[in-house]
């Protein structure tokens, strides 16, 4: 017993400190503030400073996470590598080179022609490989090197810090964007990727090599080529459902994104600045809820052991049933709490989130042939997906329903109903995958 124990878990360490936690936190926080860059501040400036068509930035956001498809090949590579900070390390350098790049595009197309489309097609190529490159590896490195106990934590942590990179870098790019101008614009996004990058680098110094793997099950993870690999995992009962909830849970997640601010104007007469405040609202209640599941799911695993399925069951019902109230809302019209039911949207949303990254985090180290990489990879692809298809189909499918029936109310209602009974399949799916096996204690282990 005691040879077999050796073979299938090693455990090396207590794993990452707080510190290196929020470390590796910073590094999420550059990625996140280098990509508001192109999926957020850029589209704007396409849309309204030089009059391009809306689905020019859409189509290139939506490329961006089709590039993310190589997630898992990434994650592979970086499974079979010594080191996975070189990794992170080129990928942040290809996100913040295809960032500035893209902003060179955008001003270019203040005189259309094919050669800004051409460079953006390209930098926008660029942002989703250094984005799946980057953040797979980033992943997987938290995954081998956080302890059991603290991944819920961990996950909350990287999250938010995530999070509040964008809200830092949105906000410092504002200030100083106005009078908006075309150097402006090169010089504030310029300075926003290469400062978040060097930050990025100085989290990353030495937290690798200084943190040996926590636990592993197989100690023959990194041997198998990329179709083995991919085959192993899709073989797996327990990753295969799990790869099946990120996409379920991730398309109900996103559906609102870009039809929650209209439906606040045109069914409860909002103006932009309101229903601004309003989306403030809802990503205040998504911190929050990832805060509680991260300390919550962290104090309830040393107690009672891993048990994530059952935050997520609770965040995936609380979506289901905010969103099914926002249904209901559509009818109600002004006298709705609104405000109140937005926030519970995103405090379920915020714990839903958290709690599925750390069962990835959990997850992640369990393939015989498949490595943390590989498994992160395959679970980000999903998550790019569904990310790509559910802001653009929840817009389009809005967007019909209001044509075919003339009706608003009804539009936003089927919409909502849709994405709280995708929620409702989310919970179902994650109620029968064992989303963490119980790590055996250190006495079963010496035994």
């Amino acid at each position: 017993m005691a040879t077999v124990a050796r073979v299938h878990v090693r455990k090396q360490s207590a794993g990452l400190s707080w510190f290196g936690i929020f470390r590796l936190g910073t590094v999420q926080a550059a990625i996140g503030a280098i990509v508001m860059l192109a999926t957020s501040l850029l589209n704007r400036v396409m849309v309204v400073e030089y009059a391009v068509m809306a689905a020019v930035p859409a189509a290139l956001v939506a490329w961006h996470y089709a590039v993310q498809l190589t997630r898992a090949l990434w994650g592979h590579r970086s499974d079979q590598s010594a080191r996975r900070t070189p990794w992170i390390v080129g990928g942040l350098g290809i996100l913040a080179l295809g960032a500035i790049l893209a902003v060179d595009a955008t001003i270019m197309m203040a005189s259309p022609g094919i050669a800004s489309m051409l460079l953006a097609i390209v930098s926008f190529t660029m942002i989703g490989l250094g984005v799946g490159i980057s953040g797979t590896a980033l992943l997987a490195l938290l995954a081998s090197r956080v302890s059991a106990e603290r991944k819920p934590a961990a996950a909350a942590i990287s999250w938010t810090m995530m999070v509040a990179g964008i809200v830092l870098a949105a906000g410092i790019s504002s200030v100083f964007l106005d009078p908006f101008s075309a150097p402006r614009l090169a010089i504030v996004s310029s300075i926003v990727a290469l400062t978040a990058f060097s930050l990025a680098m100085l989290a990353l110094k030495g937290v690798e090599d200084g943190n040996p793997v926590v636990h592993r099950e197989h100690s023959d993870q990194q041997s198998g080529d990329f179709a083995e690999v991919l085959g192993e995992i899709w073989r797996d009962r327990e990753a295969r459902r799990f790869t099946c909830f990120v996409f379920v849970s991730m398309l109900a997640y996103s559906m609102q994104d870009l039809i929650m601010e209209p439906f606040a104007g045109l069914l409860f007469d909002m103006t932009p600045g309101q229903s601004t405040r309003l989306s403030s609202l809802q990503h205040g209640g998504i911190l929050i809820g990832m805060l509680v599941a991260g300390a919550g799911g962290s104090l309830y695993a040393r107690r009672f052991g891993q048990n994530l399925k059952l935050w997520i069951v609770i965040g995936c019902i609380g979506s289901s049933l905010m969103l099914t109230s926002l249904s209901f809302a559509a009818i109600a019209g002004s006298g709705w709490p609104l405000q109140a039911n937005v926030f519970g949207l995103g405090l379920a949303n915020g714990i839903f989130a958290v709690a599925a990254v750390s069962a990835m985090l959990g997850l992640a180290g369990k393939g015989e042939t498949s490595g943390e990489g590989a498994r992160m990879g395959v679970w980000g692809a999903s998550q790019a997906i569904a990310f790509g298809l559910g802001g653009l189909s929840g817009a389009i499918i809005v967007d019909q329903l209001r044509a075919v029936t003339g009706e608003n109310a009804a539009a936003f209602q089927i919409v909502f109903g849709v994405e709280a009974i995708l929620f409702l399949v989310a919970a179902f799916v994650a109620t029968g995958t064992r989303l963490l096996r119980p790590q055996p204690s250190r006495e079963a282990l010496e035994r």
